[in-house]
């Protein structure tokens, strides 16, 4: 029976490209020996299996033991990423000035002093330009060690001048591990419930970030400890659903780095992350033009030159690419676009879908289901809703979970699956409690629902749809009731049902009355 279990070896080896291929075998097959071809051997063969098969192996390499090849594996493992390190080297100014730093170890233990002080500039120098403060700190280490070995006149006036900024870089370290807690901290908080969902919530977090984050003067800062703290600054701000500030934040976050171009390269996951966040506020703010420039911005990158877009940079600007272009459609209310679009690029979608982590993912199944919404095309919509509500993990954004809930019970409605939805009104209603989010837009919503069966007349239908707007409409203003219709634009919904016109009509006004008149709706 062949192995079909992945392998880590399979997994590294299928991540390369092709030009990283070929330097691994122009490299090691230059060091000509019988232990280097069947390293290239072994690789050649895992390289075309589709799944990993080490039975297969075994029968295409005779000249490799079964006992012997968890070792060859795991040395070939070693070996490519050695060819990886070697491959990056130039390209990636951390993985550059760390092996400066191994040099200069190496002339150190030669007693080569003069040599070692030497290149140990060329990589602070190299490493105050970046701002890699942890590297810093290891060149510190070493440029003491040197000292002690050395006798100048200026050996004292050394000492202290090394001390300062020693004390200097650990002070910014602390600084940016306080930030970047706090924001782990209330990330995991987020990626479990969502937005805030009460008073209760806000106190608890504001109090935590308010104990925990210290004072600043935030022109001394650094450009690390600047992006950290507006990293930190966003996701409090997103988290109790003020946007105006988040989006102000957003913008310093994405203006550190436009003003220091040569940066983007070292800090490209952060800069990419920083468009991200002002993106979405943008979008909560309906900055619809901002939104659009700044997504020029993001689509731009790809083109940017000297940038290394590894898989996991692809990854991240193919799922914010999508993101937003869908966040667009729903702006302008241009469903119908939206769903053109999606059909053309759908295979392409879903193989990335499947790479994405299990939040990302969510997210997306989220705004596809709302994006056939809009279009009216509810059995499409209900099929997307189904892919959240049968993920395992359901403590994972709980928030979309219930929504997606309330989104299923609806597509079933205008599907006329009246026989299904009393069932799925006590499933919904069961699960809200269970996860404490049944809050008064939901209430109304379920008790609207389980009326509708009862009417009998389209008057009293509209009626209905009228009512269930009134009770609605004062919840926007609600600090904690209005984090639901960013979910969901319900409000839409039932001014289409009155009005007996589609969504993406009403939508599409809207968007209008807010986009100047004067702006082209494309």
């Amino acid at each position: 029976m062949p192995k079909t279990k992945s392998d880590s070896l399979f997994k590294l080896i299928k991540s390369l490209k092709k030009s990283e291929k070929r330097y691994f075998k122009l490299h090691t097959l230059g060091e000509s020996n019988g232990e280097n071809k069947k390293f290239v051997k072994l690789f050649d063969q895992i390289d075309q299996q589709i799944a990993f098969d080490e039975d297969l192996i075994l029968e295409n390499s005779p000249e490799i033991k079964p006992e012997q090849l968890s070792n060859i594996k795991a040395h070939l493992y070693k070996r490519i990423l050695q060819s990886l390190r070697q491959y990056h080297v130039a390209k990636v100014p951390d993985i550059e000035i760390r092996e400066v730093i191994d040099f200069a170890e190496i002339l150190y233990n030669r007693c080569l002093y003069g040599q070692c002080v030497k290149i140990l500039q060329k990589a602070k120098k190299k490493a105050r330009k970046y701002d890699y403060l942890e590297l810093l700190l290891e060149i510190y280490k070493l440029e003491k060690k040197v000292l002690t070995h050395t006798v100048a006149k200026d050996n004292q006036e050394r000492v202290n001048t090394l001390v300062q900024e020693v004390q200097e870089v650990n002070d910014r370290i602390n600084n940016i591990n306080t930030y970047t807690n706090l924001a782990a901290q209330l990330n995991a908080f987020y990626l479990r419930a969502g937005f805030i969902r009460n008073q209760k919530d806000y106190q608890k977090i504001r109090k935590y970030v308010k104990s925990c984050l210290p004072d600043y003067n935030e022109d001394l800062l650094s450009l690390n400890e600047k992006l950290h703290l507006y990293d930190l600054l966003v996701g409090y701000y997103f988290f109790i659903q003020d946007f105006e500030q988040g989006y102000n934040y957003a913008k310093k976050w994405v203006a550190v780095l436009d003003a220091s171009r040569e940066l983007i390269a070292s800090r490209l996951d952060m800069y990419i992350k920083g468009i991200n966040s002002l993106m979405i506020a943008q979008y909560k703010l309906y900055m619809y033009h901002e939104f659009v420039d700044t997504h020029k911005k993001l689509k731009s990158i790809r083109t940017m030159s000297h940038l290394e877009l590894n898989e996991n940079i692809q990854v991240k600007l193919f799922k914010y690419n999508y993101v937003h272009e869908f966040n667009r459609y729903f702006m302008r209310g241009d469903f119908k676009l939206g769903v053109a679009r999606f059909n053309k690029i759908k295979n392409n979608l879903e193989e990335y879908i499947t790479r994405l982590n299990r939040h990302s993912r969510v997210i997306m199944y989220y705004k596809i289901a709302c994006l056939f919404f809009g279009n009216d095309n509810h059995r499409e919509a209900l099929s997307w809703i189904n892919k959240i509500i049968n993920e395992e993990d359901i403590d994972l954004r709980e928030d979309i979970h219930s929504f997606a809930r309330i989104l299923n019970l609806i597509c079933h409605y205008e599907l006329g699956n009246n026989d299904v939805i009393e069932y799925y009104i006590r499933s919904t209603y069961r699960f809200l409690l269970k996860k404490d989010d049944l809050h008064s837009f939901q209430k109304y919503i379920l008790n609207f629902l389980k009326k509708l069966n009862r009417v009998s007349s389209e008057e009293e239908l509209i009626k209905q749809f009228e009512g269930l707007r009134e009770q609605l409409i004062p919840l926007t203003l609600n600090r904690y009731e209005k984090r639901a219709f960013i979910y969901f634009d319900i409000i839409s919904w039932l001014e289409s049902k009155i009005q007996q016109k589609p969504i993406q009509s009403i939508v599409k006004e809207k968007a209008q009355k807010i986009i100047e008149p004067d702006t082209v709706i494309a």
